[in-house]
């Protein structure tokens, strides 16, 4: 297996201003991800899942143990350039990653920055608009975009630095569904490419479209696994106050009245399909 990230027993502290005493965010914590593969992360409020994200990006470090990214110690700062080059980051608010008056320069903002030569940051440029479905609003100016669009924008700015792994966190949380469904499709079109896909969500349905669902409470992962093994597990789930799929809950309460629902059916196209033999 060919591992992008290694996260090995992690633990992250924060500390609180008022008694500068330490609050447990993230405790042992410890997870490979595979180069290639799409991760969905999901948990409640307060359960370490944003946190998580910022120390793979080592926008956050430590307070115990390591995580690696492609052979790096996000701990070691001479290599951070190279960490954040491999592992790039799109935040809940776009707004908070969109820093130029044009879109296109916003794209290429990144490069600019890493010195990369001005006719491969044109061509960058005009590849990551096109792969987000952007490019005919290159010279429009980001505030007057959609939600949807200004989100696109800012993950377009991620793929112009050529990263081997995107870590998204939450970036469907302030979209409406459409929004939501435009980030989606083209979070799997770039996980079909090749791109290793961290995506942190509180949305069951968008998980349960991943390779791998990780659920996380306390601090702690608690269950790791595929989506169909993962949302089997029902009762422990509604246990870390989460919700599941609504065609998993479906099936759980068929399943309850005698109904032999197999436990792969997580969505409601493989519902439809099974309920229509």
């Amino acid at each position: 297996m060919d591992t992008i990230i290694k996260i090995d027993h992690l633990m992250f502290d924060y500390k609180r201003d008022e008694d500068n005493l330490p609050i447990n965010a993230l405790y042992d914590v410890s997870l490979l991800i595979r180069r290639g593969s799409f991760t969905a992360i999901i948990g409640h409020n307060g359960s370490g899942k944003s946190t998580l994200a910022k120390n793979i990006n080592a926008l956050l470090l430590p307070s115990g143990g390591a995580v690696y990214v492609n052979g790096y110690d996000t701990k070691d700062d001479s290599k951070l350039w190279e960490i954040r080059q491999t592992a790039g980051m799109v935040f809940q608010n776009p707004d908070n990653q969109l820093v130029s008056s044009i879109v296109e320069d916003d794209v290429a903002f990144g490069p600019e920055n890493l010195g990369i030569d001005p006719l491969e940051i044109r061509k960058r440029v005009d590849e990551s608009l096109e792969s987000v479905n952007m490019y005919d609003l290159r010279k429009k100016a980001p505030h007057l975009l959609s939600g949807g669009q200004k989100q696109r924008v800012a993950i377009a700015g991620v793929i112009a630095m050529r990263p081997a792994c995107i870590i998204l966190d939450e970036p469907t949380a302030m979209l409406d569904p459409h929004g939501r469904g435009e980030v989606m499709d083209i979070i799997h079109k770039l996980n079909q490419d090749g791109i290793t896909i961290v995506l942190i969500t509180h949305f069951m349905e968008e998980a349960a479209k991943a390779e791998r669902v990780v659920i996380m409470d306390k601090g702690r992962v608690q269950l790791d696994g595929s989506p169909e093994e993962v949302f089997a597990k029902f009762d422990q789930i509604k246990s870390f106050g989460l919700d599941v799929p609504l065609a998993a809950e479906l099936a759980h309460r068929l399943r309850s009245k005698g109904i032999a629902v197999p436990d792969s059916i997580i969505n409601i196209e493989k519902m439809v399909d099974y309920l229509c033999q």
